[in-house]
């Protein structure tokens, strides 16, 4: 019989109730819970190895978060009807977990520790992603694995002007500020959202009101931790250390470091001198080595470990006390800017972003209904019309590498430039096409996925959508030590590497688009954070103004090479009609104007896109439409083509698929025995609808009401008519 499940359920403060349980499921687990809120149940575990691989010198953390579509009572929609590689949707969740989750191990802690999370149940209106790293953090709570705190994380919106956590799906539609959060009982850790230009002090109110909710759910993980009669955690196994070597890496590279450092090089050239004082090093105390005391590979790994620490310290020092950063700018400097569009001839919009080191040529694609993204979770399945890739090849950084798939990264930093550019982009009813926007990055030194967003505005610019305003970001750091601190515009790679604190912000020169931030030191005040949010607006600024000089705004049309589109909104009863028997009549259209139709059901209404390169078919495709859908109105002018010629009159074709009969009385004022060498099929003709046959229902036409009626001629008088009276 199964042991008796603990729970721990807690309100979220407005009646709505979180339950975490343990001791039920997956008990082999060095730790197992499950969360559940509404009908929504997510299944944590973590499963931590007892000892570190031979010569492992990191931290192999694998987390993975995972919709069963039976959770929705779904069958998945792929050929073999299962659940296969994580989406990038499961990608974007499992990230937010591991960015929070990261900091909690103790830096000589090199076991590897898997942690899955799993949505078992769903519930249409709760959004499992704010539950999934409570749970995460539940499993750990409830384990032996050593974690130096407990965390939690919470989705923070504003909705109507008021704040809310862990809102529903339903009020998310309404929401103008949307940020997943992650804290310690103490401090901020994690911090990533969108938002429809927001101030930067709405996004300190936000944090604050996030960081309350999360304290009662890390109370609740503890409440928890305690009933299960946690009293500790594991010890394991340190990584081996030499004080000794530490010592003499430090006395022999300090200086030297300091220098190349000091030195304003490339990225490509500090590397290569950084990687030649290493070698210089770890070969002097290799000369220094005796039988008793040899010089070995773990020695040699050691010396490698401390040069990295020692170039941390170095740089970090350098930063904080002499205010001067590896490429030798000020703090609040931003790198030379250098942007042009429209530098690819066949793309319909193209950018070249240049910011330092970092570079990304981003091109725009539009397309027509047809090119929607299926973004399918286990709640839902929904189209997207805006589709962002970013790509980040090796050769960006001088590297050699296996060409693969996207990875998590790359998943990451193009959902942010895609959250970021959304806020600006038109809706449907403005512009109808499938827009994909792709960045290449062809040299990353900081922060490519800011170069994505700039880049990607001005391509979208540059492409005829018609953007209101230009969207930039930044990359930002934070380097802390004690009461010193110094706040970093525009950071390099190497500086995103030894910060405390690293954020990227998004917007507009009206407010805050995206924010992604991690942040890796106890105690940061909001204080310190206003002051980066308000170095961070500058520096934005000051790129946005290079932006707007490459292209003020949006050009008003599409590229002549781009596809034209058309959008109609039609009563539904009519879908048929245009579709026609076994779609006969759309693909007529189609063949005959070389355009691409796409017809569905919106809103009670029928809306229709025509696209196609050549602007003339596609006013042919959408005046053929309306007369398919026009309502014939009796007195209205049509421009007619004859069809066939009767006896008693001409077959004439006024609306497409629509006919009627112009009566030989009604051709002319003069009275016609016969038509011939009068009217022949395909003749033009304008004809005016005089009524319907009351038996038939037939149109009658009429080509004589539109000519004017000639005068009669009065009587001629011979002289015969005499007055008899």
């Amino acid at each position: 019989m199964l042991q008796q499940p603990i729970r721990k359920t807690f309100d979220l403060g407005d009646g709505r109730e979180i339950t975490i349980e343990t001791g039920r499921l997956a008990r082999q687990a060095d730790g197992s819970v499950t969360v559940r809120m509404g009908k929504c149940i997510l299944l944590a575990t973590v499963v931590a190895n007892k000892e570190p691989r031979e010569g492992q010198d990191f931290f192999p953390l694998t987390v993975d978060y995972q919709e069963k579509f039976a959770s929705a009572g779904r069958i998945p929609g792929s050929f073999f009807k299962r659940e296969g590689k994580l989406s990038d949707y499961e990608v974007l969740i499992s990230r937010l977990i591991d960015r929070a989750l990261r900091p909690l191990f103790p830096e000589d802690y090199f076991c590897e520790v898997q942690v899955l999370v799993t949505l078992i149940s769903s519930d249409p209106e709760v959004l499992p992603d704010a539950l999934a790293c409570l749970a995460a953090s539940a499993a750990l709570a409830v384990s032996d694995v050593p974690i130096k705190e407990v965390i939690s994380e919470v989705r923070v919106a504003r909705i109507d002007g008021a704040f809310k956590i862990n809102p529903t799906r339903s009020e998310m539609e309404n929401a103008d500020m949307d940020f997943i959060v992650a804290a310690t009982e103490k401090n901020l850790l994690m911090v990533e959202g969108e938002s429809e230009e927001c101030s930067e002090a709405d996004l300190i109110e936000a944090l604050g009101i996030a960081h309350e909710a999360i304290k009662v759910q890390i109370k609740a993980q503890e409440e928890l931790r305690a009933l299960k009669g946690v009293s500790g955690k594991r010890e394991y196994t340190k990584p081996v250390n030499n004080e000794a070597i530490r010592e003499k890496v430090y006395a022999y590279g300090t200086d030297k470091v300091k220098e190349i450092a000091k030195g304003r090089l490339s990225k490509q050239d500090r590397t290569e001198r950084f990687k030649l004082l290493e070698e210089e090093i770890a070969a002097k105390l290799e000369a220094e080595a005796t039988e008793e005391n040899p010089f070995t590979d773990v020695e040699r790994k050691l010396v490698h470990k401390y040069f990295h620490d020692l170039q941390y310290d170095v740089v970090r020092d350098m930063i904080l006390d002499d205010r001067i950063r590896l490429d030798g700018r000020a703090l609040d400097e931003i790198r030379p800017l250098d942007m042009e569009v429209d530098v690819l001839p066949s793309p319909h919009g193209s950018a070249l972003f240049t910011r330092g080191e970092t570079q990304s040529l981003t091109t725009v694609t539009l397309g027509t209904g047809l090119d929607e993204l299926l973004i399918e979770t286990a709640a839902s399945s929904k189209y997207s019309k805006f589709i962002l890739h970013y790509n980040f090849p090796p050769f960006s950084t001088g590297e050699v590498k296996m060409m693969r798939g996207p990875g998590r990264r790359e998943v990451g930093h193009g959902n942010l430039a895609m959250r970021s550019l959304k806020q600006m982009m038109p809706s449907e009813a403005e512009f109808g096409y499938t827009v994909r926007v792709v960045s290449d990055i062809l040299e990353s030194n900081g922060s490519s996925s800011m170069a994505t967003v700039c880049a990607g505005s001005l391509a979208l610019m540059d492409a005829g959508v018609p953007l209101p305003k230009h969207v930039a970001g930044i990359a930002m750091g934070l380097i802390t030590k004690g009461d010193k601190y110094a706040i970093l515009s525009d950071i390099l790679g190497d500086e995103d590497h030894l910060g405390d604190m690293d954020f990227k912000v998004t917007g507009t020169r009206d407010g805050i688009c995206g924010v992604q931030m991690d942040i890796k030191v106890d105690g940061l005040s909001m204080d310190v954070m206003r002051e980066a949010l308000e170095q961070a607006r500058r520096g934005r600024l000051h790129i946005l103004e290079h932006m707007y000089k490459a292209i003020p705004e949006a050009r008003p049309d599409v590229k002549p090479h781009a596809p034209r589109v058309v959008k109609m909104f039609i009563d539904k009863e009519f879908i048929g009609a245009v579709i026609g028997p076994g779609g006969k009549v759309i693909q007529e259209i189609q063949r005959e104007t070389g355009t691409t139709i796409n017809v569905e059901e919106v809103n009670n209404m029928g809306e229709i896109s025509i696209f196609g390169v050549d602007k003339d078919a596609v006013i042919k495709a959408e005046d053929w439409i309306k007369g398919i859908v026009a309502v014939p109105v009796v007195g209205d002018v049509y421009n007619a083509t004859v069809v066939s010629v009767v006896p008693f009159g001409v077959f004439v074709e006024f609306l497409p698929g629509k006919q009627g009969l112009v009566h030989i009385s009604e051709i002319s004022w003069k009275r016609l025995e016969s038509l011939d060498g009068i009217v022949k099929e395909g003749d033009a003709m304008k004809v005016k609808l005089i009524g319907t046959d009351p038996k038939s229902g037939k149109f009658k036409l009429s080509r004589k009401a539109l000519i004017p009626r000639p005068e009669r001629k009065p009587p001629h008088n011979n002289g015969n008519n005499k007055d008899h009276n």
